[in-house]
């Protein structure tokens, strides 16, 4: 099966450079993704969305726009403390000394999935977490 990644940094570079981080560029930057996942997987191809998507609401409707059937929330739960130890690029050292508005978990909250498809503890190992995700998607393949 071919799979198509929508990697959030890039799609911040390319479908959504005119965005900015606000709630509801945020939420439009969600619905961007979707509507172009929804065609990838029409196409019988599977989308992999690697993006921060801070608002349940975006995610939700996100859910209804790719299709009930076909979406797989996973909620990678990390600590922030996890979170700003491994920032290469130094965003929440930025965020802290307040040069970064509406920054997820520091200045804008970060509203975690009630009932995510699976989640996975993201202090562990980075890699680990593939297993669980990978298992989710083969029970949703051969139950539907």
């Amino acid at each position: 099966m071919e799979v198509v990644v929508f990697d959030g940094d890039a799609v911040r570079t390319n479908l959504s450079a005119d965005l900015g981080f606000s709630r509801e560029h945020r939420h439009a930057n969600a619905l961007r993704v979707a509507a172009a996942a929804r065609e990838v997987v029409e196409r019988g191809a599977m989308a992999v969305c690697a993006l921060v998507s801070p608002y349940r609401e975006s995610r939700t409707q996100a859910r209804e726009v790719i299709g009930l059937e076909r979406f797989l929330e996973v909620f990678v739960d990390t600590p922030i403390e996890v979170c700003e130890a491994r920032d290469v690029k130094g965003m929440y050292r930025r965020a802290r000394a307040g040069k970064l508005e509406h920054f997820t978990g520091v200045s804008d909250p970060y509203e975690a999935p009630l009932d995510p498809d699976v989640r996975v503890v993201g202090s562990g190992i980075p890699g680990e977490a593939i297993l669980p995700i990978m298992g989710a998607i083969s029970r949703r393949n051969c139950d539907g």
